[in-house]
C-alpha cells in the first residue's frame, strides 16, 4: 500500500533537512495517514480507506459518497 491519500492525493514529498551549519540533505516529509473504516449508508458496507486527516475532514464536510465520487474521478480512489 502506498504512503497515499485515497481521498485528497496527498503524497510523499521531498524537501532538505537543514542544519544549524545550514548544511542540506535530503528528506522526505510524508503525510499524516490513517487507515479508517467508514460505513458507506448508500450501499449498506464498510469501505476500509487510507486517508489523511485532512482528507477525513473532507468526509466530514461533504459526505463519504460525494468524497469518494470526487476520489474516483481524479484517480484515487479504485473498488
Amino acid at each position: 500500500m502506498s504512503r497515499m491519500c485515497q481521498i485528497t492525493g496527498k503524497k510523499v514529498t521531498v524537501g532538505n533537512s537543514v542544519s544549524h551549519s545550514n548544511i542540506k540533505t535530503k528528506r522526505t516529509f510524508a503525510p499524516n495517514l490513517q487507515d479508517r473504516k467508514f460505513y458507506l449508508a448508500e450501499e449498506k458496507k464498510w469501505v476500509s480507506l487510507r486517508v489523511s486527516t485532512n482528507g477525513m475532514r473532507t468526509i466530514n464536510k461533504i459526505g463519504l459518497a460525494e468524497a469518494l465520487k470526487r476520489a474516483k474521478a481524479k484517480g484515487f480512489y479504485k473498488d
